[in-house]
């Protein structure tokens, strides 16, 4: 019963995604458009303060280097020698390049299917930001239901909820993933209250992303016995 309860999580998740728009799946899936992101505010970060380290600190001109031909391969289409190396500046440093290099190494490892090893490297990801730093808590939830453990995939969405604070095109789409946890746990009447928040607080959401927000209140509130 466990393991079909499990499976069902992930169908509903895959389910609910195909009908978001396709800023916000971008965003949940964690595909290019974080890449592209992540490579953008590094530079410009970089640019500010990247004279400055590179006197100072010598590891971080290393380190930029480094990150800069794992960049470089990722944007021809080498994910594999990419995910190389972002995993040896993620290794051999302890900086802000280190930092992305583990955002990007979890995210092309969570494409390839190797859950456990995206999660040790989002866990030593600091997550900042309010477009970046909910994301990633996203994906964490993401590889925590493939692994099927459904109640840390809870706690990563919450924080996702919380980081993305009152945007309505990020708060509502994690918070969508919250409930089709629920679902598959059978917790209908929380599953219930986030889509009632949703209805209340994003009422334009639903619309904007193709996503039936009454039809699932109502499945949940049904099912809840309400």
């Amino acid at each position: 019963m466990a393991k079909k309860q499990d499976q069902g999580a992930r169908t509903t998740l895959e389910e609910v995604n195909d009908s978001l728009s396709t800023a916000a799946q971008r965003i949940e899936d964690n595909k290019k458009y974080i890449n592209w992101a992540l490579i953008a505010i590094a530079v410009l970060v970089l640019l500010a303060v990247g004279y400055i380290y590179g006197i100072r600190n010598p590891n971080m001109e290393k380190a930029k280097n480094m990150i800069g031909k794992a960049d470089l391969e990722l944007l021809q289409g080498n994910e594999d020698e990419a995910l190389k190396d972002y995993e040896k500046v993620a290794a051999e440093f302890g900086n802000k390049p280190a930092e992305r290099a583990h955002l990007n190494a979890a995210i092309l490892l969570y494409q390839k299917g190797e859950y456990e090893k995206a999660v040790k490297h989002l866990e030593d990801f600091t997550p900042n930001g309010n477009l970046i730093g909910p994301a990633s808590q996203s994906l964490l939830g993401d590889c925590y239901v493939n692994l099927k453990k459904l109640d840390q995939a809870i706690s990563a969405y919450d924080k996702a909820i919380s980081m993305a604070g009152d945007n309505e095109a990020y708060a509502p789409a994690f918070m969508i993933k919250k409930a089709t946890v629920l679902h598959a746990q059978k917790k209908y009447a929380d599953e219930a209250a986030i889509y009632q928040n949703i209805k209340d607080n994003y009422p334009v959401y639903g619309q904007q992303n193709g996503v039936d927000v009454d039809k699932y209140l109502e499945r949940a509130n049904a099912l809840a016995g309400k």
